[in-house]
């Protein structure tokens, strides 16, 4: 088993962390690979890698951070990424659901092999102009398009094969996978979608229209958005991580991803317990 680690290196916990990981990971037969600003932390002697190079020599990546960690490296990685264990050194965060005062667990976790892996579903996005794909992404979470820095509302034409849904009138819409219905699109009024949900939702970012409410399509579908008014400044970004211009005459084409994200926990850690744990919902006497 290769370890890949990598930290978010700005936090004070992760220098004592990656140093107790890896001496425990070493000791129990592990060979741990090191992200270059990772290894950093640990000393001018220590090796290290670029992102690329330690995802395709990792059998695991082993991330230390919250979930923009996560969605920062996968987008930075860009290509085939090994199962990932998440070590969460925040408070909230739905993708690293093992919290940093759990590592021991997580280090005989890792060395038996023993983890469970929950499959993500993701988003392909494809911006086209002029009659051309142009840009290509791939979202873990969502895709987002923004008004901007301007007041006024934009409208979004919204297509789900083909078939007119509606003109949006709002701030903005998202268009978030199972994954990401925890992220932008929950704290804008829509579902919770279970990981395993064949579905992406599309939220309106406070719509004008009162009867505009969040709508689930299938994983299947495919989504073409258009904007059909609003001001300058207009953005499309994926994930909180790639931001692009988005006006009058581009077209942003959806659809569910052929790459899919193995995401490693504790064995018996479920995703509805972690959402009991991190929404901190409970039974009533009411």
């Amino acid at each position: 088993m290769k370890a890949g680690l990598l930290a978010r290196v700005d936090n004070p916990q992760a220098g004592p962390l990656v140093a107790a990981l890896r001496e425990a990971l070493m000791a129990r037969g592990v060979e741990v690979l090191l992200e270059s600003r990772t290894a950093a932390l640990l000393g001018p002697s220590v090796p290290g890698l670029g992102e690329t190079d330690l995802a395709a020599g990792s059998d695991l990546l082993v991330l230390l951070g919250g979930d923009g960690t996560i969605l920062r490296a996968l987008h930075r990685m860009r290509g085939a990424v090994p199962p990932v264990f998440g070590i969460n050194l925040g408070s909230l965060g739905f993708l690293t659901g093992v919290h940093s005062n759990e590592w021991p667990k997580a280090v005989e976790s890792i060395a038996a092999g023993d983890f469970q892996l929950s499959v993500r579903t993701q988003l392909r996005v494809e911006l086209e102009r002029d009659g051309k794909v142009v840009e290509t992404f791939t979202g873990l979470n969502d895709a987002v398009v923004s008004r901007g820095q301007h007041s006024q509302l934009i409208k979004v034409d919204v297509r789900v094969d083909g078939d007119e849904l509606c003109v949006y009138n709002a701030d903005g819409l998202i268009v978030a996978t199972p994954t990401g219905s925890t992220a932008y699109s929950m704290s804008a009024g829509g579902p919770l979608l279970l990981p395993g949900s064949a579905c992406f939702v599309i939220t309106p970012i406070c719509p004008h229209v009162l009867t505009n409410r969040s709508t689930v399509v299938a994983d299947t579908a495919r989504l073409e958005l258009r904007l059909s008014g609003g001001g300058p400044g207009v953005t499309v970004n994926v994930d909180g991580q790639e931001i692009r211009a988005f006006g009058p005459g581009d077209v942003l084409r959806l659809s569910r991803a052929e790459e899919k994200l193995r995401l490693a926990t504790l064995p018996g850690r479920t995703f509805s317990g972690v959402l009991r744990e991190k929404l901190k919902w409970s039974g009533s006497n009411v």
